[in-house]
Order: C-alpha cells, then sequence, then structure tokens
C-alpha cells in the first residue's frame, strides 16, 4: 500500500492490496477498497462506499456523500463501485435511500468530469457518461449505454442497454435498447449502429432490431398498435422479446417513452 502522509483515513477501513491513496484524501469510517484502487489527491470517499478492484478515483471527487432528497433522514445506505471504473475529477456520487439502499456504479464504466449520480441510480457495466452528465435520483442505465456531455436525466426515467444519447438531450422519459436519441424534444433518431458494430452484433441483428424499431417509432404513431403489428408480423424476431420486456415495464411507470420520427415530420 502507499498512503501518502497527508490522507486521512479512518482506522475501520478495509483496504487490499496494492492500493494507492494521495496527498490529503479523505476515506471515512465502513469504506471498503478492493485491490488495486487508485484514489487520487484530494478526493473524498464517505461512509458506506463499497470500491470494486482496480477503481481509479480521481482528485476532487466525491463519492458517498448523503442524498440531495429532503425525505433522507439519516438511513444506512450504500454507495457501489464496480470493478475498473473510472471516476473523473469532481464526480459526484450519493447514496441510496430507503427506497433502494444502494446507488450502484457497473463494472469498467467511465463517468468523466463533472458527472453527477444522484441517490438511488443504478448505472449498467461499461457505460461511458461524459462531462457534466446530470442524473436525477432512481435513473437506472442499462449496460454499454454512452451520453453526451452536459446531458440530464429526468428522475426515475430508465434508459435501455446499447444507447446513445446526444449531447445536451435533455431525457425526460424512458429510451428503449439499442437506439440513439437527440434533439428537443427527445426523439428516436434510429437503431444505434456503430455502437452494435463495435460489441459485435452482426449484420442480421441490426437489421431485425430496425425491424421492430420501424414499426415502433416510424409506421405508428401509437406504440400499442405498433406492439400488435409487431406480434402479427415479426412473432420469431429474437429481439422483440428484449425490446418488448423494457416496454412493458416502462408503460407501469410515469415517465412515457421516448417520441418516434412521426411526431417530428416538420421539426
Amino acid at each position: 500500500m502507499k498512503i501518502h502522509r497527508t490522507a486521512v483515513v479512518d482506522p475501520s477501513v478495509r483496504i487490499g492490496k496494492d492500493v494507492e491513496i494521495g496527498p490529503y484524501a479523505i476515506i471515512d469510517a465502513d469504506v471498503e477498497l478492493g485491490d488495486g484502487v487508485r484514489i487520487e489527491a484530494h478526493a473524498m470517499v464517505k461512509s458506506y462506499v463499497r470500491v470494486g478492484a482496480h477503481t481509479r478515483i480521481f482528485s476532487g471527487a466525491v463519492v458517498g456523500e448523503i442524498p440531495q432528497d429532503l425525505k433522507f433522514n439519516g438511513e444506512v445506505s450504500e454507495v457501489i463501485i464496480g470493478e475498473g471504473v473510472q471516476i473523473r475529477e469532481f464526480v459526484t456520487i450519493n447514496r441510496g435511500t430507503r427506497a433502494s439502499g444502494r446507488t450502484i456504479i457497473g463494472d469498467h464504466s467511465l463517468l468523466m468530469a463533472y458527472v453527477h449520480v444522484a441517490h438511488d441510480c443504478i448505472i449498467g457495466k461499461h457505460c461511458t457518461l461524459s462531462n457534466c452528465v446530470q442524473l436525477a435520483g432512481h435513473v437506472e442505465v442499462g449496460d454499454y449505454v454512452v451520453m453526451g456531455g452536459m446531458s440530464a436525466v429526468h428522475q426515475f426515467v430508465k434508459i435501455g442497454a446499447h444507447v446513445m444519447i446526444g449531447g445536451g438531450a435533455l431525457v425526460r422519459t424512458d429510451v428503449p435498447p439499442f437506439v440513439k436519441v437527440g434533439k428537443e424534444p427527445l426523439r428516436y433518431m434510429g437503431v444505434n449502429i456503430q455502437g452494435l458494430k463495435r460489441r459485435g452484433f452482426s449484420e442480421q441483428d441490426r437489421r431485425q432490431i430496425e425491424a421492430v424499431y420501424e414499426q415502433l417509432f416510424i409506421r405508428h404513431s401509437n406504440i400499442q398498435r405498433a406492439m400488435e403489428a409487431i406480434e402479427k408480423r415479426q412473432p420469431e424476431n429474437p429481439w422483440w422479446p428484449i425490446i418488448k420486456a423494457f416496454l412493458m415495464r416502462s408503460r407501469q411507470g410515469d415517465r412515457g417513452i421516448i417520441k418516434g420520427m412521426h411526431n417530428y415530420r416538420n421539426a
């Protein structure tokens, strides 16, 4: 271990092998640091944080501060950081509330400078949140999501896996998997073809996904009618059950789903 003499580390902290803690970093009680974790100068890790192996927390970041939620009453809750996560300068990640008890950042995700992750958020694996992305409470983000800089997400919004969100987007409604979204108001901009290529999706996979979204966001103006058309015309499409499961769960919430191209033909 390499712990700088000016760092303040509570004696109760559980520290793995080959951990480095830089100058003036502060690590509170009841924290766990996995093997190979690196905490840079002036970073702060508050109580009830679990940091996975080989994660790096850069200067000025604050991980595990209490929620910015007026209903929070001091209950014990956690932040769980996966393995190989990069938390860049001045990122803030808040603990959960009694609603779920934890905020989670998935393995190998990158949170660029000034990102804010509010209470009870769940971020999937291999996600990239660009500079100044802001997530309100209870947001769920699937695996391999890329969010452009300065985009903001309303509380309780769900974002499916393999989504690309344009810079500066205001995400007020749920975003189903495999798509690109952008503009204002937020709308469907096509399937995330380049992202899917990079992750090994075949041309046939991509065409099958595009066929589903053509019904959902181009040919129909009503989600229920679009779903009925897909059930009738594409019952064997292997990607439909995944997309359908997201849509069904989204319809149980109160945020709604992004709009399709047909809503903005003159925009």
